[in-house]
């Protein structure tokens, strides 16, 4: 390995070490906290609840810790992991477990998700040479090693490829390695993206960009305690390429410069670099040049000359100046830098001293001053006038003020700081210019972020917090684009998933810095206190705890308050912050005088660099904010620091949304700069403010582990060996098998189409379960190793037993035979006689050859039978390539299709995120309208009833009403006119209404009406003019008959005696006027204080909550209002028939009347049978409602009763199953460990009825639909037990097998059925839901649009009361004996305006019923969501449980036959055991019998043992044989006992499990009990509430066939909606350009409103005045009661008032007539009226029947979820005591696992010599067994085959389903946008209308008042009124002139 490899690809050879798995998987290795590596590895010992003891694998102690603070250790596979997503266990010690390893490895680049984590090395490392660029490029990044140049690369190759903007974010703290990494990628992209063709200009183009940074870090960089070269302010360095992908220029942005660096420094810290490369480079003419001096002499230089190692300031002037001659800055612009910076040294030197008897500052050297002003060419003198004594502007003229020394100072600092800053703005631009020379045109950018990271200090100032700020910003953007690219992938491979956007978690702390308003934020209050008089930090501390205080997100400090003044939560942790010096800091003044000098710098460079000096605040105007208060800036000019930061901030992200951004983290390993060396500490806080830990916490959301299906395949295939089928395939279907064989819960994974993803933590778990597995593999192995080996070497002992006796044998017979002669004899002839046999073996060898010859025959014929299968497979092998090419060129099309459709989806994306962010403007804009119209409403109803009162004075005016009917019927006439032209204006305004996009014409042409209304409100003011003239003529006329009056005076004297007689009936009438008045005197009282009890009970209503009583009792107002209504027809018949009294005695009986009297009595007749007939029709549908609900009533106590039967049954069944559940999981718990084999399943068995049991509390909530899926699940158990008993009564282990077999067939079938009918029944409720949302909405809108028309009708009929009032007050008036008739007035008076009270509290409390209702459906849509994640919860849970129910059943059912068979089995050895008895009694005799020969035999033996025959031989057997028989015998005797033993402890067993049978059936049996009450209870609240819902089902019924036909109208309109919709998707585009002209116009119109609301607040002006001349009127009228009074006594007048009783008695004759008409008036508005009134009606009913609806569905809803939580507190108990059985019957299973395992292992011993038999048996058995097993696997695989192709279709469908309600979503959001612009014309169309109402109501009064004025002038000069008339009349006379100018008021505004 190279040196480059070693720091890239580090040393891994560990990962699959068998011995660290081992280690791993043994000792349960986990992480434990420490204080001092943060995390410690250890090893799980035990588990004491929520404490676990753990061994620390260093030092070996054990420690006690809580669960909560352990962590899991992934599995050594994951070591040094280059991606730290794909670790299992994605926690805090294992990311800094994994990044420790590799940076002790030499590997300092890590991958984490998006993030690329960079730890600084501190030393150089050979991996930026140009091989390793070279190496990167064009790479891949999952091809290469984790490198910045990867990350590079992927963004340059990315945006070539998919033409889209990048971004690379570099943060860190300082001293983490940003500035290198942005150094390498500029390297990388200058190295990468230079041409052939355009090389020169690429060369200087490429230096230009590379030594941009050497300027930059010289005027921007520092030396800081933690690092040498410390950038001190962020950069965005933008670099532009073109469609070739060559470099065309580039652009840096800088941010937050640390400008305060140039006056002080901390200790051992540097202030800019380049202010000490100057001081140690500049030449001596330089230096002269410069007026420079040593590094001690200067103020700002704090710590002198602080030198950085391994540096030479000299070698780095040098540098710079080549830098800058490369950028080609010339030297005019050098030297000007360079006179800048040494001005900022020498401005430090300037000296300041305070005057003997004064504050007044003097500076008594000035040496310094003139070295400034020769390097900024300016004059001294001015200068230091300027700072020690500048001009102040003082109203109009400037006034000198003297400086104290700290403001001089602070003057100098803040020049020094501002032109610091200037300087390196304008080297940026300076920059910039250089870097876009190019003429080409850049196509794409990439931009790299160099910017602080998120750094937590003790004290953190405003700098701090704007860094922290940009963080926070950052990491909201990677939280979103991390997901959007999760997304992607998941879409990509098919997989189901909700979008989470994460970048919301982080909007409330944005929102608490940046939000403006509502409350505001920190900025926002920081500029709000800079424009306050005395505003400081304290009081801004104190503004934003006022403002923010209940914000989650901000926090009062703990600490003193010297320390902190707020605290903020960020993303990474709490921060602390002390606001000193924020108002100065975000202000950032200057001394005006010195900038406007310096703007007038003879330098031409220091003239540029203050050019804008409008935009500065002045010290002055800071220093004046306490005298002064407020102050404004030159032309709005100035911005504070925060507004600009927050500008700044905000393009900078607007630029990084619309790129692809990449992130890279860099970390700080110590604050000592020492390699190797790593803080545990230090990077845990690092990788928490970075947004690592932040990355890894989403990660965990989604599915961060994902594995290629072959690798998953591979490696796991072990944990599920028969769960694949031998032969070929498919990766997806394989996985697919595998994982449901694993049993994962499907919440945990994935699959998608070339990959599978599981959760962070499940491959950890798979790892262990595969170690668990091979450790049982190699454990089996070995042992079958050594027990072969074992068997050879004895075999082999025993060979070599027999071979060393044969040698023994053979040697003692040659030792006989060897000195025997025939034996050599033998010898020696025996070679003689294989002669003869030489011939035999030649036949022998020719037969063998050929049989030779004959196989090499057969085998010539079977390699060319195989060549020509070889040739047929590779001819097959060639065409299936050739189609997998065309197969793979297809996939190729289609995935570019996919990316064309993904690029146009994206296009389609961001165009509706346009749209919907203007559709937002929109909707704010009409929100403030509508605030704006509620004002408006508000002063109309204030001015309204301003109105009511005007009109309840001027009815005491309105008694002399008969002159002017002519002229109010020509009125009426133009009232008729005008109503003509407004029906016209009508017609017109729905064709507006219907061409909507001809908006802008429409609005035109309103305004033309606007102006033609003025012309007609002109005209009415003619019209009065002309009135007024009439008027004078009038009085002419007046004294003319006034002269004729005196001459009539004459004949009075005749007249005396009538006199009398009438003076009498005048007294007479005066005591009934007198009681009238009380009685008018006493009515107003109480309408007073039935006002003031209307306002206390509205008050009342408020406060009371809007519940469905309420909206009951609406309903009972509704039919008292219409009882009311037809008692005030009886009424209004009563009154006619009084007025008919009335008439007959006033009247003569003339033909005329008579006639008059016959029309009336018919039209009352009329009246009186619609009447009758109505009341009839009311009855007739009262009564059928009646029976129809009695029938729905009926129909519900049957549904009712059914609903109980089946719950009934259906609780008896799951008794049943439940009992049987019980007994069966009791026989298993018994006969669990009947074998050794069972003992891994008993494990798996007892882990998952754990888990049932914990679910079966779950699951009983869905109860009902459980009952059913148990009885299926019944027939289907019934159906596998007959399966099985058929098939187990063979053997055992083979029904096992078969069994458990069946049962997973069964149950993915089963499953897979249930999963597709609850997919569908899910989508299908969603689809119910979504569109009840819908109609919701839709019915809401209604009402919405339903309480604006009964507004609009409740306001005409309060114009017609008013009406109404008048003229029965005239009635009142003009018929003296009327007064029952006044009454029955005054009482229906008191009656509609009682209704009307209930009217208005009936639409408060709609009002109410609509807020609450909008809130309960926000509510129910949250609710919603949560209930469909509950569901889908619920639902795997329920496959869950079913999967694992069938399972136990299955189990069950197998363990209750080998229960049987075990029975039989120990009945059978109960048999044998006596068997054996006796055998053992025969066995005692036969071993005496061998104990008598065994004497004899040894005796023999003695005899023959003396011998060395072969007959020893026999001997030895003998005795082997007898030892057997011995240890048989004692075998046999302690089986025996053995058996005993066992059969009393079965015995014991089954006594124990009947009594815990019968506790668990009583407890059963009581728990059913229980629920059955709660059953009665809640069948008592059914009832309830259908009592309650029959009167509701009244009203629903009538409302069915309205409902019918606006549903008609409905779909009507739905047809013409969907034919607009198509012509507004094709007039979109025109829509999107006439938008932009609409705002244009809704501007005007702002401006428009905003004149209406300055008229609107005159005419409130006009109103207060008229009401002061009201009361000044009022005094006048008492004053002339007065003067009446005194003149009623004069005798004189009664004389002349003879002629005016009889010109009254004529007069009134005419007034009888006149009253007819108004009679007849008054009748046709009375039918209008109940005309109106039916309306409301209709109106108010459609209204309740909607709000029973809404109430209907929230009680439904409420009784579900009273209902579900009732059943699950049941469940939980019975879960808690089906626990607590549970552990008791653990309890009692161990106990007896223990028993049975040491009686069992010396029982099978002595059972294998039977089972062995049994075993032949059993081979026969399988043989068929496979046969069957066979069978099945086919079946298999067919039905795998068939399951694939279903879930293809039914995913296709899904998708089909998913693109059509995304179409019918838009289609609805185009429909509500239709709507609500609809619904905005006829708002203001409605309030057009009612400005003309309201101006022609006031031109109507206006002339009324006139004309009654004119009458009653004219019958008071006249005198022809009587007295008591006088004395009304002369109260008013005096108000006619001040009335008709208040009319005239009210007009103008109105028409405005």
């Amino acid at each position: 390995m190279t040196d480059a490899d070693k720091f890239l690809y580090g040393d891994r050879s560990g990962i699959n070490d068998p011995l660290a798995q081992a280690d791993w998987a043994s000792k349960k290795l986990v992480w434990v906290p420490s204080e001092k590596q943060g995390y410690e590895a250890g090893s799980l010992k035990e588990e004491k609840g929520d404490e676990c003891v753990v061994e620390l694998s260093d030092s070996g102690k054990k420690v006690k810790v809580n669960k909560d603070d352990i962590q899991k250790m992934n599995p050594p596979k994951f070591s040094k992991v280059e991606d730290m997503a794909e670790l299992t266990c994605l926690n805090e010690a294992s990311v800094l477990h994994n990044l420790k390893e590799r940076y002790y490895s030499g590997l300092i680049y890590t991958y984490s998700g998006l993030f690329c984590v960079v730890i600084n090395p501190y030393k150089n490392l050979p991996i930026y040479s140009e091989e390793i660029v070279n190496m990167y490029k064009g790479k891949k990044r999952h091809e290469m090693p984790p490198h910045i140049y990867a990350i590079t690369d992927t963004a340059y190759r990315s945006m070539m490829q998919d033409r889209e903007d990048q971004s690379i974010l570099c943060t860190g703290e300082s001293g983490a390695g940003k500035t290198e990494n942005t150094k390498k990628v500029i390297q990388y992209l200058a190295h990468v993206a230079s041409s052939s063709k355009f090389k020169k200009d690429q060369g200087e183009l490429e230096k230009q960009l590379l030594q941009a940074n050497p300027i930059l870090e010289a005027f921007g960089n520092a030396k800081t305690v933690k690092n040498d070269n410390s950038s001190r302010f962020g950069k965005f360095i933008r670099i532009n390429f073109d469609v070739n992908g060559y470099i065309v220029g580039a652009n840096i942005e800088t941010y937050l410069l640390e400008k305060s660096r140039a006056i002080r420094q901390a200790k051992e810290e540097r202030t800019f670099h380049i202010f000490y490369y100057m001081l140690t480079g500049a030449g001596d003419k330089m230096r002269s040049d410069l007026c420079l001096e040593d590094y001690s002499k200067y103020r700002f230089l704090s710590n002198g000359n602080v030198t950085i190692p391994g540096q030479t300031d000299k070698e780095m002037f040098v540098e710079t100046m080549e830098a800058f001659n490369i950028m080609s800055i010339p030297e005019e612009e050098i030297n000007g830098l360079l006179k800048v910076i040494s001005a900022v040294l020498q401005l430090g030197n300037m000296v300041f001293k305070k005057e003997r008897h004064s504050d007044q500052a003097s500076m008594p050297d000035d040496t310094a001053a003139q070295k400034v002003c020769h390097l900024l060419g300016i004059n001294v003198t001015d200068f230091t006038r300027a700072i020690l004594s500048p001009r102040i502007k003082v109203g109009r003229d400037y006034v000198q003020k003297a400086q104290t020394q700290e403001q001089a100072e602070f003057a100098v600092e803040a020049l020094a700081k501002a032109s610091y800053e200037r300087m390196f703005r304008w080297l940026v631009i300076r920059i910039n210019k250089a870097l876009d020379k190019t003429k080409r045109q850049g196509a794409s950018f990439i931009g790299i972020l160099d910017i602080a990271g998120f750094e937590i200090f003790e004290l953190n100032s405003f700098e701090q917090l704007c860094i922290n700020y940009t963080n926070e910003k950052l990491q909201q953007l990677f939280n979103h684009t991390m997901f959007i690219l999760e997304q992607e992938e998941y879409q990509r491979e098919g997989i189901e998933w909700s979008f989470i956007d994460f970048g919301l978690d982080l909007q409330p702390c944005i929102d608490l810095i940046e939000k403006p308003n509502g409350p505001p934020g920190v900025l926002a209050l920081l500029d709000e206190e800079c424009w306050f008089p005395k505003a400081t930090d304290k009081s801004f501390v104190e503004k934003l705890a006022q403002e923010q205080g209940t914000n989650p997100k901000f926090v009062k400090p703990k600490k003193l308050k010297d320390d902190a003044d707020f605290c903020i939560i960020h993303y990474a942790g709490k921060v602390d912050y002390k606001a000193n010096e924020w108002l100065m800091k975000n202000m950032d003044p200057l001394n005006e005088c010195v900038a406007t000098l310096l703007n007038q710098s003879t330098d031409k460079f220091i003239g540029d660099l203050w050019r804008d000096v409008d935009r500065i605040v002045g010290l002055d105007k800071v220093a004046g904010m306490s005298d002064s208060g407020p102050f404004k800036t030159r032309k709005g000019m100035f911005r504070t620091v925060g507004q600009l930061y927050k500008e700044q901030l905000g393009n900078l992200m607007t630029t990084l949304r619309n790129t692809n951004p990449n992130f890279v983290r860099c970390i700080i390993p110590n604050h000592e700069k020492k390699a190797g060396k790593l803080d545990s500490h230090l990077v845990l806080d690092q990788l928490s403010c970075n947004g690592v830990l932040e990355g890894i916490r989403i990660c965990r959301q989604g599915f961060p582990n994902r594995i290629v299906f072959q690798e998953f395949r591979q490696r796991y295939e072990i944990l599920t060996p028969n769960a694949i089928p031998k032969g070929f395939m498919d990766g997806k279907q394989a996985c697919v098998l595998m994982i449901k064989a694993l049993e994962l819960d499907p919440n945990l994974y994935r699959i998608g189409q070339s990959k599978v993803f599981f959760r962070a933590g499940v491959l950890a778990h798979l790892e262990e379960e595969r170690d668990m597995k091979i450790t049982d593999v190699i454990m089996s192995f070995q042992a079958w190793c050594r027990g072969y080996v074992a068997r050879k070497a004895f075999a082999k002992r025993q060979q070599q037993l027999t071979a060393m006796k044969v040698i023994q044998r053979n040697c003692a017979a040659y030792l006989k035979l060897r000195n025997w002669q025939w034996w050599r004899l033998f010898t020696k002839v025996k070679p003689l006689l294989q002669v003869s046999r030489q011939e035999e073996e030649m036949l022998a060898k020719e037969e063998e050859l050929l049989k030779v010859k004959e196989k090499q025959i057969q085998v010539e014929e079977q390699l060319k039978e195989f060549e020509a299968k070889q040739q047929q497979l590779s001819a097959e092998k060639q065409a299936l390539q050739e189609q997998l090419q065309a197969e793979t060129e297809l996939c190729a099309e289609a995935e570019e299709m996919r990316a064309r459709l993904a690029t146009r989806k994206q296009e389609l994306e961001e165009i509706l995120h346009d749209m919907e962010s203007r559709l937002e403007e929109e909707e704010e804009r009409v929100v403030q309208m509508q605030t704006e119209k509620k004002k408006m409403q508000q002063n109309i109803t204030e001015l309204e009833q301003q109105l009511d009162e005007e009109e309840a004075a001027r009815q005491k005016l309105q008694m002399e009403k008969v002159t002017t009917d002519a002229k109010l019927k020509k009125m009426e006439e133009d009232i008729i006119l005008l109503d003509d032209q407004n029906s016209k204006l009508n017609k017109e305004k729905k064709l507006l209404e219907e061409r909507i996009s001809e908006f802008t014409i429409n609005l035109a042409e309103e305004e033309e009406k606007s102006k033609s209304l003025q012309k007609l409100k002109n005209k009415h003011e003619t019209m009065i003019t002309d009135l007024e003239d009439r008027l004078r003529k009038e009085e002419k006329m007046r004294q003319d008959l006034e002269k004729n009056r005196r001459k009539l005076e004459g004949d009075s004297t005749e007249l005396h005696d009538q006199i009398a007689d009438l003076q009498a009936q005048i007294a007479e009438l005066r005591a009934q006027l007198a009681k009238k008045e009380e009685e008018l005197l006493a009515a107003l009282a109480r309408i007073e204080e039935e006002a003031a009890a209307k306002n206390t009970a509205q008050k009342k209503i408020r406060e009371l909550e809007a519940q469905i009583s309420e909206l009951q009792e609406d309903l009972e107002l509704e039919r008292q209002a219409r009882s009311k209504a037809e008692k005030q027809r009886r009424d209004l018949g009563e009154e006619l028939e009084a007025l008919k009294t009335e008439l007959e005695d006033t009247l003569d009986t003339t033909a005329a009347h008579v006639e008059l009297r016959a029309k009336r009595e018919s039209e009352v007749a009329q009246l009186k049978k619609t009447l009758e007939d109505e009341a009839k029709t009311h009855e007739q549908q009262m009564a059928d409602m009646r029976q129809k609900h009695n029938q729905a009533f009926e129909e519900l106590n049957e549904q009712l009763d059914q609903a109980k039967r089946n719950k009934m049954s259906m609780e008896k069944a799951k008794q049943a199953l439940e009992s049987e559940w019980n007994e069966l999981q009791i026989e298993l718990k018994n006969l669990t460990q009947s074998k050794g084999d069972s003992e891994h399943r008993r494990k798996k068995a007892e882990a998952q009825v754990q888990e049932l049991q914990i679910k079966f509390g779950e699951s009983e909530r869905q109860r009902q639909e459980l009952a059913d899926k148990m009885t299926k699940m019944q027939t289907e158990l019934d159906s596998i037990n007959g399966l099985l008993s058929a098939a187990e009564g063979k053997n055992i282990k083979s029904s096992k097998d078969l069994s458990t077999v069946e049962s997973q067939l069964q149950d993915t079938q089963e499953l897979l059925q249930e999963e597709t009918r609850q997919k569908l029944s899910l989508t299908s409720r969603l689809k119910q839901m979504e569109e009840e949302q819908n109609n919701l909405r839709e019915m809401l809108e209604e009402e919405e649009e339903s309480k604006k028309n009964v507004e609009r009708q409740v306001t005409s009929l309060q114009t017609q009361l008013a009406e109404m009032k008048k003229k029965v007050e005239q009635e009142a008036v003009s018929l003296e004996g009327a007064e029952e008739g006044r009454k029955k007035l005054q009482r229906e008076m008191d009656n509609i305006v009682q209704q009307l009270e209930e009217k208005t509290s009936a639409y408060d409390k709609l009002d109410k019923t609509k807020t609450r209702l909008q809130q309960e459906l926000d509510d129910l849509l949250v609710d919603q969501d949560h209930l469909r994640q509950i569901v889908s919860n619920l639902e795997k849970k329920q496959k869950k449980f079913d999967q694992m129910l069938a399972e136990e059943k299955a189990i069950s059912t197998q363990y209750a036959e080998e229960r049987d068979k075990a029975e039989a089995e120990a009945r059978e050895k109960e048999t044998r055991a006596l068997n054996l008895a006796r055998e053992l009694e025969t066995m005692t005799g036969l071993k005496d019998e061998l104990d008598r020969a065994n004497k004899l035999l040894k005796a023999e033996m003695e005899d023959l043992v003396s011998s060395k025959d072969d007959v020893g031989k026999n001997v030895h057997e003998l005795e082997k044989s007898k030892r057997a028989m011995e240890q048989q015998l004692e075998e046999m005797k302690l089986q025996v006992e053995e058996m005993e033993d066992e059969l009393q402890l079965t015995e014991d067993a089954k006594l124990r499990l009947e009594v815990n049978m019968q506790a668990m059936k009583a407890q059963f049996e009581r728990d059913l009990q229980g629920r059955d009450e709660q059953g009665e209870e809640r069948r008592k609240q059914l009832v309830k509430q259908v009592r309650e819902m029959e009167l509701e089902l009244e009203d629903e019924r009538r409302q069915r066939t309205q409902a019918l036909s606006a549903k008609k109208k409905l779909e009507l309109d739905l047809a013409d909606l969907e034919a607009q919709i198509d012509q507004a998707n094709k007039g979109r585009d025109d829509a999107l350009k006439q938008l932009k002209k609409l705002q244009t116009q809704m501007k005007d119109l702002l401006r428009e409103l905003e004149e209406l609301r300055l008229a609107r607040d005159e005419a409130v002006n006009h109103t207060k005045e008229t009401e002061r001349k009201l009361k000044a009127m009022e005094a006048d009228a008492l004053r002339f009661q007065e003067e009446l009074a005194t003149a009623d006594r004069l005798k004189r007048q009664l004389q002349t008032e003879r002629d005016e009783l009889q010109d009254e008695i004529n007069s009134s004759n005419t007034k009888n007539s006149v009253l007819t008409d108004e009679k007849r008036r008054l009748e046709t508005r009375i039918a209008q009226l109940e005309e109106e009134l039916d309306e409301e009606h209709l109106n108010t009913e459609m209204v309740n029947e909607r709000v029973k609806r809404m109430t209907m569905q929230t009680d439904q809803l409420t009784t579900e979820l009273t209902s579900e939580r009732s059943n699950s507190q049941q469940l939980e108990g019975a879960r808690s005591q089906l626990d607590r059985q549970n552990k008791e019957l653990k309890l009692k299973l161990q106990e007896l696992e223990v028993t049975i395992k040491s009686k069992y292992k010396s029982s099978i011993t002595s059972l294998e010599a039977r089972i062995a038999q049994l075993e032949e048996q059993l081979d026969v058995e399988s043989k068929e067994r496979q046969q069957a097993s066979r069978l099945v696997r086919r079946t298999e695989k067919k039905l795998k085959e068939v399951m694939l192709q279903v879930d293809d279709e039914r995913r296709n469908t899904d998708q089909y389903k998913d693109q059509v309600e995304k179409t019918n979503s838009r289609m609805r959001q185009l429909k509500r946008q239709l709507e609500e612009t609809e619904e905005e014309l006829t708002r203001a169309n409605v309030y057009r209308r009612k400005l003309q109402r309201d101006l022609e109501d006031a031109t109507e009064s206006a002339d009324l008042m006139n004309r009654e004025v004119s009458t009653l002038k004219s019958k008071l000069r006249r005198g022809d009124l009587p007295f008591n008339m006088r004395v009304g009349l002369s109260r008013t006379t005096h108000d006619t002139d001040d009335d008709v100018e208040v009319s005239t008021d009210i007009t103008e505004p109105a028409a405005e």
